[in-house]
C-alpha cells in the first residue's frame, strides 16, 4: 500500500518491510543467486534487483527454466543452449563462462535443499542508467531462482483446456525466437482469455498458420494419426517440445502414424483429433475446445496422456540428460 506521508527509511526498516510484504504473498522461493550480491540468499525478502537494472525498467534481459526431479536437473544443456543463443540475439554479454553458469545453477539448487522444483535463471545488462542503452561499463547480471514452479488446475489434465484465437498479433520472428523478459503480448493474450472465461489463447500468424500459446507450444494429432508441430522459425523453440518430438518418434508405427514439424493452417488444425499444449511447467495437456468449437470429441484424447507419461518417464530415467545436484 502506498503511504501518503513517506519518510526516509533505514536499512533495517527496509528489510523488515520486505519480509512483511513476502509474508502476505504465497511465495515458494527457496534459494536465489545474484551476481550483484556475490552469492546465494534463502530469505525471499532479500531476492531483489536494483530498480535501475536494465532488465527491470527496459526489459533488456533473457531467461530460461529447467526442472529439478528427484534431486537431478533435467535437460539443462538444452536450456542453456537456448539461453546463450537468446543472450546473443539480445546483445547481452555473458556474465561468465557457460561452465560457470552451470555450476552456479547446480549450487543454488543444492542451497535450496529441495529435490523437486523449478529453476529459473536470467541475464541482464546491469544497472546504472535509466536510458535506452545500457549504462557505460555496466556489468551483466546473472540470477538464479529455485522455486516451487508454476501450478495449474487439475481440471486442465482431467477435463482439458478451452482456448481462443487471440486478437493480439503474434510477435515478429526475431522476438518470438528470443526468450527475453519482454512478455507483454503473451500477458495480454492470457488476460484476454481469462476475461472471456477461457484458459488460454493461441497466436495465428499473418499467413493463417498456427503459432504458439501464451508461454507454451501447441501441437496436433490429425485424423491420420500424425503428430504435427508448427515450425520453430517464428515461435519459441520449446525445449520440451523438441524433446517430446524426439521421444514421440518411438511411437510411430504404434500409436502414431508419424511426426512432422511443418506449417499448420488453422483450418487443418481445427479438424485435428487432438490438440496439445506443451511446456516445461505444464508438460502435456489436452485442449478440448478452440473458439467455442470442440477439438475431436471434446474430451482429452489418448495421445495427451501417452505423451505426458513418456515425458515424465524421460525426466526421471534419461541419464544422459540428468545432472546431479550437489546437496
Amino acid at each position: 500500500m502506498v503511504t501518503l506521508t513517506p519518510r526516509v527509511l533505514q536499512a533495517d526498516e527496509v528489510v523488515e518491510h520486505l519480509r512483511t510484504l513476502r509474508a502476505r504473498q504465497p511465495v515458494r522461493y527457496w534459494a536465489f543467486y545474484s551476481s550483484q550480491l556475490g552469492g546465494i540468499v534463502t530469505d525471499p525478502a532479500l531476492m531483489v534487483l536494483p530498480f535501475d537494472d536494465h532488465m527491470v525498467h527496459r526489459g533488456h534481459g533473457v531467461f530460461d527454466t529447467a526442472a529439478i526431479v528427484d534431486g537431478k536437473i533435467y535437460d539443462l544443456e538444452a536450456h542453456l543452449d537456448r539461453f546463450v543463443r537468446s543472450a546473443g540475439l539480445s546483445k547481452l554479454p555473458l556474465p561468465c563462462r557457460r561452465e560457470e553458469m552451470r555450476e552456479i545453477i547446480a549450487l543454488t539448487a543444492a542451497a535450496s535443499g529441495k529435490r523437486d522444483g523449478s529453476i529459473r535463471y536470467w541475464i541482464s545488462s546491469g544497472p546504472g542508467s535509466l536510458g535506452l542503452p545500457p549504462a557505460a561499463g555496466a556489468e551483466p547480471g546473472f540470477f538464479v531462482m529455485i522455486f516451487g514452479g508454476l501450478a495449474y488446475p487439475d481440471r486442465w489434465y482431467t477435463d482439458g483446456l478451452r482456448v481462443m484465437t487471440t486478437t493480439y498479433p503474434i510477435k515478429p520472428p526475431l522476438y518470438a525466437v528470443t526468450k527475453s523478459t519482454n512478455y507483454l503480448p503473451n500477458i495480454l493474450m492470457q488476460l484476454e482469455a481469462q476475461e472471456a472465461g477461457l484458459d488460454n489463447g493461441v497466436f495465428v500468424d499473418d499467413a493463417g498458420h498456427v503459432g504458439e500459446s501464451s508461454n507454451m507450444n501447441v501441437a496436433f494429432v490429425g485424423a491420420d494419426g500424425v503428430l504435427r508441430h508448427p515450425k520453430f522459425d517464428h515461435i519459441l523453440s520449446g525445449c520440451t517440445s523438441l524433446r517430446l518430438l524426439a521421444l514421440a518418434r518411438g511411437l510411430v508405427g504404434g500409436m502414431l502414424g508419424g511426426v512432422e514439424v511443418c506449417d499448420i493452417p488453422v483450418v487443418e488444425a481445427r479438424a485435428a483429433r487432438e490438440m496439445l499444449l506443451i511446456g516445461s511447467s505444464i508438460k502435456v495437456a489436452a485442449i478440448v475446445e478452440w473458439d467455442g468449437r470442440p477439438i475431436g470429441d471434446g474430451r482429452p484424447g489418448p495421445m495427451a496422456r501417452a505423451l505426458r507419461e513418456l515425458l515424465e518417464r524421460d525426466m526421471r530415467e534419461a541419464k544422459d540428460r540428468l545432472i546431479d545436484v550437489p546437496y
